[in-house]
């Protein structure tokens, strides 16, 4: 007898810096997965680049979620990356008649960055999240600065620059035009990898430093005094926006460690603020959301200067981590869906944005 159930391909792991926060997201959307709905056939992808079927995995959802660890491996049964979906789905076509659907829990460069969406646009598999586009936007914050600007969004000043660009004299430039502290972030990556907060400009130089090893364009921002607002959208063509939630940090700023190693930062959800700047910051990450191409999901960040400015938008992410402590779905949850009811929205957009992409293309 077939399988009627929808077949999820869980993506998780990667070559990225965010390869562990991949993982662990990876364990808890497996827990949280309907198994009278989908057939889950986890995929780890390894630091190096390797694809696997991870079978420990898939042996210990089958004993129940119980038996799942706190984070995947990715390791398991080799798969050429090329032919993976191929054969995913090839070996299961026996076994299974409902859709597959790719769920790239992939954090960063080369997953979250429109390489793994080009994949799956190639293999014609649907995918939960934005498309090639949409995921490159996102990702590089340079690109989608610009971007933001020229639709208007209102957000902090900034300078990017390509690693050739960058001279002797460029931090104290950097200095002059924007002041101190200063934050220096490498242009593609997430979850605050590669971020300075830079007080002195030795100190703007050494941060550029590391941010060019991550990636050859750096992102260098002015320090908004501010409070850390964060909205979870959820959707394609009519997208909605879920309660803002404010990031109190227990670092000095909101980096990795605090946002996945030591859980030191609080979360107030909702955000305290007025009805009016609620339906302001919603109206806003709708806005980013739409202008950066955003499908399915993403969580949008905000800076919200009190007395100033206003809100001003900081980034986009496209595939936010699904962590127990992670915003986007404490957001959700607030705003009355729940873990499991995300899923299955998200495995809804990426069936109905993958057959209207079809019938716009002819295929």
């Amino acid at each position: 007898m077939t399988d009627p159930r929808i077949n999820l391909v869980v993506l998780f792991g990667g070559q990225s810096a965010e390869h562990d926060v991949s993982c662990t997201s990876a364990a808890h959307v497996l827990r949280a997965a309907d198994p009278a709905k989908y057939r889950i056939t986890p995929v780890g992808i390894s630091r190096d680049g390797g694809w696997a079927i991870a079978a420990d995995t898939q042996r210990a959802l089958a004993k129940g979620t119980d038996a799942l660890p706190g984070r995947l491996e990715a390791t398991g049964e080799a798969i050429e990356p090329s032919l993976a979906l191929t054969h995913i789905t090839g070996k299961l076509a026996s076994e299974v008649t409902g859709p597959t659907v790719v769920v790239p829990l992939l954090h960063g460069p080369l997953g979250e960055d429109g390489t793994v969406q080009g994949m799956l646009e190639l293999a014609n598999v649907p995918y939960v999240g934005a498309g090639v586009l949409g995921s490159a936007l996102a990702m590089d914050k340079a690109m989608a600065k610009q971007v933001a600007a020229a639709n208007g969004l209102p957000q902090a000043r900034y300078v990017a620059l390509r690693a050739h660009e960058v001279t002797p004299g460029t931090p104290a430039a950097l200095v002059h035009e924007l002041g101190l502290p200063l934050f220096v972030k490498p242009a593609n990556m997430g979850s605050s990898v590669g971020v300075t907060k830079a007080k002195t400009v030795e100190a703007v130089r050494d941060a550029i430093e590391v941010a060019l090893s991550y990636d050859e364009w750096v992102v260098i921002e002015e320090a908004v005094v501010g409070r850390e607002i964060e909205i979870a959208v959820l959707g394609n063509l009519e997208p909605r926006a879920s309660v803002p939630g404010e990031i109190l940090p227990g670092a000095e700023f909101y980096d990795y460690a605090d946002k996945y190693v030591d859980d030191g930062s609080r979360a107030l959800i909702p955000a305290p603020m007025t009805a009016a700047q609620m339906v302001e910051v919603q109206a806003l990450a709708l806005k980013a959301f739409t202008v950066l191409r955003g499908e399915g999901l993403s969580r949008v960040d905000f800076f919200f200067e009190e007395g100033g400015r206003g809100f001003l938008f900081n980034e986009m992410n496209t595939i936010p981590g699904f962590t127990p402590i992670s915003m986007y779905p404490k957001l959700w949850i607030a705003s009355g869906v729940s873990y499991s009811e995300l899923i299955d929205e998200l495995v809804r957009l990426a069936l109905e944005r993958h057959g209207r992409q079809r019938r716009n293309t002819g295929h």
